[in-house]
């Protein structure tokens, strides 16, 4: 305890650590307040480490300076970082979904960067709309005649249910009562729109009687359908074809809305992707007003696309909570060129990064594995690495049954667990994320660019190395 009073008492003052010499020159660049916080974050560790015990003498001078530096590193690097994305999901929402097209982010920069004519009418001179700079395209690549933008899928269903339904009778069926990411429920969406939730059918078996049965003439005001785009019921299953539906609802005067969910504006059958809806074929069905999210498999940015129907878009757009959901320019501008490149499907493929990830075999995928592993054994001794076949996934709550064969680097750390490796490497200065399986550290080539493979090499080096 005599020893622990001692180096308490021996802890440099604030001012006297400020003066060290490589502390005063970040003193030069750096916020003052910064630096400050820095040095006593510095002494306030070593307060603890010597209270319990892991501490029996102070730092010596380059210690303090390099513990301090450290501290001022992690304070001066964006909370919101960029990551290598090493776990074979293309879409992975908690790393972002989507990455953009080099065309997209050229058009974010000019966005963010310079005026624009984001609602301004360069033609009459007067206040124009921010979805003019869609409009036209969606039209012209879906066959819609109106569309417009919001800020994601979710806040486009509850704006075309309070604009649609408010006050009057949905008929859904119950096995597409989905859940969406976050814990946001279709049925709490519809009963924040004022709209009232009419079920049918079952969990697996919905059928066409069971719609016409539950229209009420007084009361039904719309029929929904929700694509199950993160979930498969298997088996003994049964669900009403779009256009019957379709048929349905128009012989009863009635809209039918589709949450088509993910949202491909281009086949994926050519990559193995069966049994996902085009956006297409849903209004090549009849549908009146459907509704998509932009940084799925369309491969855009976050949004929540809306199609359909003239008379109905119109009245979502002068709806009071239009103006609480719409997206900003950058949004917009990052939209707008993703769209363009859908006007050649060779250009899409080329430029979309989703669709440059899916449209990868293992024939492919195996010489960048190869490479990968080449680059990571040429750098460090500390581990075996292997090439080896796996399965990855679309992710974002994309074709859930859908695996996509791919090809992975395998880690097996010499010196300390996988699940050790895999915690540095979070904590790497450009993280890099992976998985485990089999006591190994997995990296899957699908999602990692090769102009990342030295980095991620120098990265395994140095936590390899670390004690």
């Amino acid at each position: 305890m005599s020893n622990q009073g001692t180096l308490f008492r021996q802890i440099p003052k604030v001012d006297e650590l400020l003066k060290l010499p490589a502390v005063a020159k970040r003193l030069e660049g750096d916020s003052r307040a910064m630096v400050v916080e820095a040095v006593r974050q510095a002494t306030e560790e070593l307060r603890e480490e010597i209270k319990e015990g892991r501490r029996e003498q102070l730092p010596t001078q380059g210690e303090w300076e390099e513990n301090i530096l450290n501290l001022l590193e992690e304070k001066s690097q964006s909370h919101l970082r960029r990551v290598i994305n090493g776990t074979g999901i293309i879409l992975h929402t908690n790393l972002g979904r989507a990455c953009l097209a080099p065309q997209a982010m050229e058009a974010v920069e000019a966005a963010a960067s310079h005026y624009s004519n984001l609602e301004y009418d360069l033609e009459q001179g007067t206040r124009g709309s921010r979805y003019s700079h869609v409009t036209q395209l969606l039209k012209e690549l879906t066959g819609a005649e109106d569309a417009m933008v919001v800020n994601n899928n979710a806040a486009a269903v509850l704006l075309i249910l309070s604009s649609l339904t408010k006050g009057g009778e949905v008929i859904i069926s119950r096995g597409e009562l989905v859940e969406i990411g976050g814990s946001f429920r279709i049925p709490a969406i519809m009963e924040q729109s004022g709209s009232h939730l009419v079920e049918v059918g079952t969990t697996n078996k919905t059928h066409f009687a069971d719609y016409e049965q539950a229209i009420d003439p007084e009361r039904t005001v719309a029929l929904l359908k929700v694509h199950t785009s993160n979930f498969r019921v298997m088996g003994f299953t049964q669900e009403v074809p779009l256009a019957d539906l379709v048929k349905l609802g128009h012989a009863h005067n009635l809209p039918v809305i589709h949450d088509l969910g993910s949202g491909a504006l281009v086949s994926l059958e050519e990559y193995g992707i069966k049994d996902e809806p085009t956006v297409q074929q849903s209004m090549q069905a009849g549908v009146d007003v459907l509704s998509f999210s932009g940084d799925k498999l369309l491969g855009g940015p976050q949004a929540g696309i809306i199609l359909g129907k003239a008379q109905y878009i119109a009245k979502m757009k002068k709806h009071p909570l239009t103006r609480a959901l719409r997206i900003d320019k950058m949004t917009l501008a990052a939209l707008e060129a993703t769209l363009r490149l859908y006007r050649d499907r060779e250009q899409a493929v080329g430029n979309i990064p989703l669709l440059k990830m899916l449209s990868q075999t293992r024939e492919t995928l195996t010489p960048k594995a190869e490479l990968l592993a080449q680059k990571i054994a040429g750098t460090t001794h500390d581990c075996t690495v292997t090439v080896m076949e796996e399965f990855g996934q679309v992710g974002g709550g994309s074709v859930p049954t859908q695996m996509l064969p791919s090809m992975v680097v395998a880690i097996r750390p010499h010196t300390i667990s996988p699940d050790e490796l895999e915690s540095r490497l979070r904590h790497c200065k450009i993280p890099v994320v992976g998985r485990i399986s089999h006591d190994r550290f997995l990296l899957d080539v699908r999602t990692i660019e090769p102009e990342d493979f030295d980095l991620i090499g120098e990265n395994l080096k140095a936590c390899l190395a670390r004690p």
